[in-house]
């Protein structure tokens, strides 16, 4: 097995879940985590190892996504919202279809960075010191930043009820 079977063997599962967590369609997930695994094998001499590769790997399916939704010109609305096992028991929040399909509706419209920084999270599993390496900033920046977006989100479901 070469070594590019073995990252999409290894990561195939993550960047798919990822990208799932971006497009909430199965259909459009397939196709990112394809091309995400395209780009990677056509730019992997420009991977440093600065960083955890599944980082980069989630970076090139972000970007590819968000070319995705430019190029169709549409927006997509997230279908479910991921029970967090890091301090975030939605299960208690998350009571009917109703309420998760308004909470993911929050999650769309909470404002940038606070949104990726959660979906990162969230969705991807990530460290805080892996989110800090994609946006090129601290661990204490990510920890504060997905804490806030975690706040903002509980906020919005309470006065919803």
């Amino acid at each position: 097995m070469t070594e590019i079977e073995k990252l999409y063997q290894r990561y195939f599962k993550d960047v798919y879940l990822f990208a799932y967590s971006l497009s909430k369609d199965k259909y459009i997930a397939e196709d990112i985590t394809s091309e995400t695994f395209i780009k990677a094998v056509q730019s992997i001499h420009q991977f440093k190892g600065n960083s955890d590769i599944r980082v980069w790997l989630f970076q090139i399916a972000k970007f590819t996504y968000f070319s995705t939704l430019r190029k169709d010109k549409k927006i997509i609305f997230v279908d479910s919202m991921a029970e967090e096992q890091d301090g975030m028991n939605l299960e208690h929040t998350i009571i009917s279809t109703t309420e998760s399909q308004r909470a993911e509706i929050l999650l769309e419209q909470l404002k940038e960075p606070y949104k990726e920084v959660f979906l990162l999270r969230v969705y991807g599993k990530l460290s805080f010191k892996e989110i800090a390496e994609v946006f090129g900033k601290t661990e204490n920046w990510a920890g504060v930043t997905f804490h806030r977006a975690k706040k903002r989100l509980k906020k919005e479901m309470e006065e919803e009820r």
